[in-house]
């Protein structure tokens, strides 16, 4: 099911089938070093989605969502809008991750763009965040191109310390 389309990019729901395609993207590791651990195998990763089916589409209508470039219907990576506690807060976070193939592109910031509006407009989150890990300078130029400004650094989960930056509607 399709969410959001931009002039480049349609933002649907993650199905089974995209286990593939993902445990590919997250097999590069320059890719992924800002985001913990991959998975490692197509198999956990199918299990991850299943799991992300059921613990935050069905219960929040928010999640990760699969990043398709519409010129050729491929699956270029994933994003996200979810609630997440930070440091006991509950924030709703949006991410944004693609196949190297595709950055430097501004793939990332019209995803974000889109998101960031789709989560005031049909949710009305007062607020955005996204927890960036400071040496993540490209990723950080996407927040930054959206509006978001640095608030201070937290800790989070298995990453450490990031920094955390938000956007009030």
């Amino acid at each position: 099911m399709n969410i959001l389309e931009t002039n480049r990019l349609v933002l649907r729901l993650l199905e089974l089938a995209d286990a593939a395609d993902l445990h590919r993207i997250y097999s590069d590791h320059e890719t992924v070093k800002f985001m913990g651990k991959a998975p490692d195998s197509v198999e956990e990763e199918r299990n991850h989605i299943q799991a992300h089916i059921t613990n935050h589409y069905e219960k929040y209508g928010v999640g990760l969502w699969a990043t398709v470039l519409k010129e050729n219907n491929r699956l270029i990576g994933r994003c996200r809008l979810m609630r997440k506690q930070i440091e006991g807060v509950e924030e709703v976070e949006i991410a944004y991750l693609l196949d190297r193939e595709y950055w430097g592109k501004g793939l990332a910031t019209e995803a974000a763009e889109a998101i960031i509006k789709h989560g005031h407009a049909k949710y009305g989150f007062k607020r955005i965040v996204a927890v960036i890990h400071p040496q993540n300078v490209a990723s950080i130029r996407v927040a930054e191109k959206i509006g978001m400004k640095y608030e201070r650094d937290v800790l989070y989960g298995a990453i450490g310390n990031v920094a955390l930056y938000a956007l009030e509607a």
